[in-house]
């Protein structure tokens, strides 16, 4: 019986978009954790001295830092061409940088739409298409998507964001049916509500909070740290036979 721990990252190198706040950085902290270096992406990420950094080199690993504006194609791609040629290889992808913009449909602007569908969808399948191009030569790899409870479901005043999480799991699932025999894993993980900079403005309203929080069975907000364990799985070998799935983290909310 193997005593290898299915779980250790350690020789694996990640990149995680959206690594300066809320469940990036929870993520991306737990896979320092697990033993992986992080390469960092941001438009806001500090390139030396961040709390990202310093929390990654405090758990023994290597920290990278990048700035890209992910909803600028030109700055994007400036971006991919400067990981690939900086670093010698990229085994896992968290494809977790992502927006929001809160109007009515009635009211959602041409400028809203096409913000959150640049950031949210496009960008993240430039990330994942070039990233597995790499994967697929070096015939192994780990592909992380940060979907949403708007995966399932449609929202309220959040038409762009919907879409955009629909479209990504439906990209989960393509990549993976096209990648799967050949060594990569591609997979999602869908965030209930969350205590980040996304939920805010539903916590502040009181009446709002509690609805949620009544059909939440585990009677609570999730944390940022609560994502550390499902992405160090899907990320390592313990997941080795995991493909096109979408991991609930939503204290039970979809099974209500």
């Amino acid at each position: 019986m193997s005593t290898k721990n299915p779980f250790d990252l350690s020789g694996k190198t990640a990149l995680v978009t959206g690594c300066n706040k809320g469940i990036g950085k929870a993520m991306a902290i737990g896979l320092a954790e697990a033993g992986a270096d992080i390469i960092g992406v941001s438009n806001s990420l500090a390139l030396a001295d961040s709390d990202i950094e310093k929390e990654v080199l405090l758990a023994g690993k290597k920290f990278k830092a990048y700035q890209a504006d992910l909803s600028d194609r030109t700055s994007l791609y400036a971006f991919i061409e400067k990981v690939f040629a900086e670093n010698k290889s990229i085994d896992i992808l968290v494809n977790n940088a992502g927006t929001i913009m809160r109007a009515p449909a009635a009211e959602h602007s041409d400028e809203y739409w096409d913000r959150v569908i640049n950031i949210n969808l496009d960008a993240q399948f430039i990330l994942a298409r070039e990233t597995g191009k790499r994967m697929l030569e070096q015939g192994s790899g780990k592909i992380i998507f940060t979907c949403s409870l708007l995966s399932f479901q449609g929202g309220v005043n959040v038409p762009g964001y919907a879409a955009s999480k629909g479209a990504i799991a439906s990209l989960v699932k393509a990549l993976a049916n096209e990648w799967a025999g050949k060594g990569i894993n591609v997979n999602g993980i869908a965030p209930g509500y969350i205590a980040t900079d996304n939920t805010e403005a539903l916590r502040n309203d009181a009446e709002r909070s509690k609805s949620i929080l009544d059909r939440i069975p585990a009677g609570r907000w999730g944390e940022t740290d609560d994502f550390k364990g499902p992405v160090t799985f899907l990320a390592s070998a313990a997941s080795n036979y995991v493909h096109g799935t979408i991991l609930t983290v939503d204290g039970g909310w979809m099974g209500r």
